[in-house]
């Protein structure tokens, strides 16, 4: 187990572990909470790190206790303030991982309530600044499991940090913001993109087809050794996700460029479609894993690492952009983004955006289009960026997304014609089945070339 997982203070005092069953799925549930917190690592990239000599099993539910307890975090919070009167001192503050991971436990997974306060406890022994507190989370956990339930419902919490709220009620209105807040409370479900036939792989997988093509799975379970994983049928995309690349209307012999392009869903997307495709990113690892991706898929694309905002290629008859962002429209599905992520980060990432978007705009012939887009639901990070764009280069234009368009539903188009998923579409009376992940993106045109107006 790595090192820089853990506390700065909890390497020279874990004790061995008692050889209780599911006490290291546990731990590593809560080094990997911790991970997010001290060390400010992605859950995905320390579960990765934590979870190496756990089986397939046990790994998914280590998985599944930090994620919840970070999707449900507000809540979690407020409880454990309403039932500890004294919070633990700062040397001790793995006890309030191991009291939220047994909260989690307890209140939101289908695990024996024995079970999560007794790991929770044995796992405060392993350290001597937790040893004393092994009765207080004892109780404290206890108590959950018989009024934590009731408490909850009675006390409307939030699950997401307060600034991010506030953001959402100022751009989508209090009822929305609500929305969107409850929403991100369920786990998200597994999106496959399809190359072809999307009715027979949802039959063959026990999945719906949704409007935009995709294909929904609930408990999937492991992902690559689902039918079509290894034959390169399918490849993992939120179905929000897959609507960027869609708005290029790809075709053969058509050139365009994938900025910011790894994992390389939206390269597959378009290469499927017989585009000539030059894929651009930054960082070699994350184009490694295209090009491994590319290659289980059978599809092939020229792959450049290269800076987004120096790029230099073209023109291109097409340029698209999934432009870093904050991620906040991926929470259901990475809920570490809310406590990750500060206002001051909006701000870094948004004065990147623009200059990537403005070099974009560069690489585009005349008459050619232009699609950016962000997972972000901060509207200077998607309608703010388009808005200032199209204020400083007077050679653009709008085409706006038409209701039915790829699937396209009217409600995710606003007012200018530019995409707008929320975790609120697609309601589903299951949480399971329903939602998207939050989306923004716009179309334009250069002016200048044959297809202007």
């Amino acid at each position: 187990m790595s090192e820089s997982s853990r506390r700065p203070h909890a390497a020279s005092n874990r004790r061995a572990a008692p050889a209780q069953p599911g006490l290291a799925v546990r731990r590593a549930a809560a080094d990997a909470f911790d991970a997010v917190f001290v060390n400010g690592r992605p859950l995905e990239e320390a579960l990765d790190r934590l979870t190496r000599d756990l089986d397939d099993r046990d790994r998914a539910l280590a998985r599944m206790i930090a994620a919840t307890t970070l999707r449900r975090l507000g809540s979690l919070r407020a409880l454990l303030a309403a039932f500890v009167e004294k919070p633990l001192p700062e040397k001790a503050r793995r006890g309030e991982t191991l009291l939220l991971i047994g909260a989690a436990q307890v209140l939101f997974m289908d695990v024996p309530d024995h079970a999560a306060v007794a790991t929770s406890v044995d796992l405060a022994g392993e350290q001597a600044s937790t040893a004393g507190f092994k009765g207080l989370i004892n109780a404290v956990l206890r108590r959950i499991a018989r009024e934590g339930r009731a408490r909850l419902e009675a006390d409307a919490v939030y699950d997401q940090p307060d600034w991010l709220i506030r953001g959402w009620t100022q751009a989508y209105g209090a009822e929305a913001a609500g929305a969107i807040a409850r929403a991100l409370a369920s786990e998200a479900p597994l999106d496959l993109t399809v190359k072809t036939d999307p009715a027979l792989w949802a039959e063959r997988l026990g999945g719906e087809v949704l409007p935009t093509g995709s294909v929904r799975l609930v408990d999937a379970g492991n992902v690559t050794a689902l039918p079509g994983f290894g034959d390169g049928a399918w490849w993992v995309q939120d179905a929000a996700a897959s609507i960027p690349a869609g708005l290029v209307h790809a075709a053969p012999g058509m050139q365009v460029a994938d900025l910011c392009a790894a994992p390389g869903g939206k390269t597959a997307q378009l290469a499927a479609a017989g585009a000539q495709v030059t894929a651009v990113d930054r960082s070699g690892a994350r184009l490694k894993r295209l090009t491994q991706n590319l290659a289980r898929l059978g599809l092939a694309a020229e792959v450049v690492e290269a800076d987004a905002s120096n790029f230099q290629g073209g023109p291109f008859d097409a340029v698209l952009i999934d432009a870093p962002c904050s991620a906040t429209g991926t929470i259901r599905r990475h809920p570490d983004v809310a406590w990750s992520k500060a206002p001051a980060d909006i701000a870094s990432l948004c004065a990147l955006q623009g200059r990537i978007l403005r070099h974009a705009a560069n690489l585009v012939r005349p008459g050619g289009v232009l699609v950016y887009s962000t997972c972000s639901l901060e509207p200077e990070e998607g309608e703010g960026q388009i808005a200032a764009l199209l204020a400083a280069r007077t050679d653009y234009e709008r085409v706006p997304v038409l209701p039915g368009e790829n699937g396209i539903a009217a409600e995710w188009i606003n007012a200018a014609g530019e995409v707008r998923t929320l975790p609120t579409h697609l309601p589903h009376e299951d949480p399971r089945r329903g939602g998207l992940d939050g989306f923004f993106a716009a179309r334009l045109r250069r002016r200048g070339g044959p297809d202007a107006a």
